[in-house]
């Protein structure tokens, strides 16, 4: 199946320069998503990217870290942006382009020696997955890898992660 064309490119979006990869359109296609899910755990398997958890990051990390986990046996962790989680936390900030962010993660929701696959729809520069990353090993857990539908290679994103192994299905 040709994942490719079931994304769709939005010039200028969020702003005059960038090409965004709209991956609404592949969530719609009930075969495209079927297939996509069966190869991204595949990959992982393939990879060897056993885990207790599979952990992604808000938004769309939920909606491919959850089918993810579900396929691998393993349980679910949200990380989420400042503010969202009604628990005690364990937070990080990290750069942006232009300022900074915080990914929060309930305290109660990894035990330190857990393994964790961070997963999510798209790597681009790697700012968010390098700060999931050092969140969770914060926390004392173990990452098995990384796991990504789509790679923006360009940006050179996966420089910036551990020396682990890497899963993405689509390099543009």
């Amino acid at each position: 199946m040709d994942l490719k064309s079931l994304i769709r490119d939005i010039p200028d979006f969020p702003k005059p320069g960038i090409l965004f990869r709209d991956i609404t359109t592949l969530l719609r296609d009930a075969q495209g998503l079927k297939y996509t899910i069966d190869l991204f755990t595949q990959k992982c398997v393939d990879a060897g990217m056993t885990a207790d958890f599979v952990v992604g990051m808000e938004s769309r990390g939920f909606i491919f870290g959850t089918p993810l986990a579900y396929q691998l046996g393993a349980g679910f962790i949200p990380v989420r942006k400042k503010g969202k989680l009604p628990a005690e936390i364990y937070a990080i900030e990290y750069a942006l382009e232009y300022g900074t962010d915080t990914l929060e993660v309930h305290q109660d929701a990894l035990q330190p020696g857990s393994r964790v696959l961070i997963a999510d729809d798209l790597i681009a520069t790697g700012g968010t997955a390098a700060a999931t990353a050092e969140l969770i090993q914060k926390v004392g857990c173990e990452l098995v890898g990384f796991a990504f539908i789509i790679e923006l290679q360009e940006l050179q994103g996966r420089k910036k992660l551990p020396d682990l192994p890497i899963v993405t299905l689509l390099e543009y």
